[in-house]
């Protein structure tokens, strides 16, 4: 079979990987892609180190097993833990990672102070914190461990009294503080961009990492001619390793946010 017809693996500790689904399929709309959701074990951020780096290989394998041309790791937390492991085990396929947008925001021409939202694992590996210290003098950085929002995307809820509730709680430090740009730093977090933006209290700008990872998923196909021909629309297939979260893929990759 000519590789560039086998689809693109993206792979998520959940549901939030969605999001990355999303921009990939609007910048490739004629791909096939195979989006895995471990939503059996989500969410990955509070796990031990050791345990995430075993369950994203082993998601990875599956979908090799399935054939891919390339995979897509849509979850912060799974990228900083496992990436390189990724790369060393896979080294002749194309595996693009996902990252809290810092720089861009860091960057902006109005930023003083960027707050990052993201799992406590992600905060704490070495990734992040060396990609936080590179702009540490462009910009305020400051790293918010968001312990039990990603479970909540899990579960569905979107919005409501407890979403609130958790949210003004979480941002009560920063009410008051210079932030410009708020950065998803978890790719779950942008099902609930809304009620973020509604319970920071002022005017704040958000962004994710999701393009810049659709953009990176297009070089590195057009650098190794994998990139499908034609002009016919590409099919998505859903995979949960929690059966029940099926029909909530669905709906997460229609719904509007």
């Amino acid at each position: 079979m000519d590789q560039r017809e086998l689809p693109i693996g993206v792979f998520d500790s959940g549901l939030g990987g969605i999001s990355v689904l999303r921009a990939c399929t609007a910048l490739l709309p004629g791909e096939d892609f195979l989006f895995f959701g471990d939503s059996a074990n989500a969410p990955y951020g509070e796990k031990p180190l050791s345990q995430v780096r075993a369950l994203t290989l082993q998601a990875a394998d599956s979908l090799v097993a399935r054939g891919v041309k390339a995979i897509v790791v849509a979850c912060n937390t799974a990228t900083s833990a496992a990436i390189s492991l990724l790369r060393e085990k896979y080294p002749g396929l194309p595996v693009i990672g996902i990252e809290p947008a810092v720089k861009p925001a860091a960057q902006a021409d109005n930023s003083s102070s960027v707050l990052v939202m993201a799992t406590p694992l992600t905060i704490q590996e070495d990734k992040y914190q060396k990609l936080a210290a590179t702009f540490s003098d462009q910009a305020n950085v400051i790293s918010l461990p968001c312990k039990g929002l990603a479970e909540l995307v899990e579960q569905g809820r979107f919005d409501g009294p407890e979403l609130d509730d958790y949210l003004q709680a979480l941002f009560l430090p920063f009410r008051y503080c210079s932030v410009e740009y708020i950065v998803l730093g978890c790719t779950h977090y942008p099902f609930v961009r809304e009620a973020i933006r509604k319970n920071f209290g002022r005017p704040v700008s958000i962004i994710d990492g999701s393009e810049g990872t659709a953009r990176q998923l297009r070089r590195q196909l057009g650098a190794r001619g994998l990139l499908r021909t034609g002009n016919t629309s590409g099919r998505i297939t859903f995979l949960n390793s929690d059966p029940a979260k099926l029909s909530l893929c669905q709906t997460l990759f229609s719904r509007e946010y």
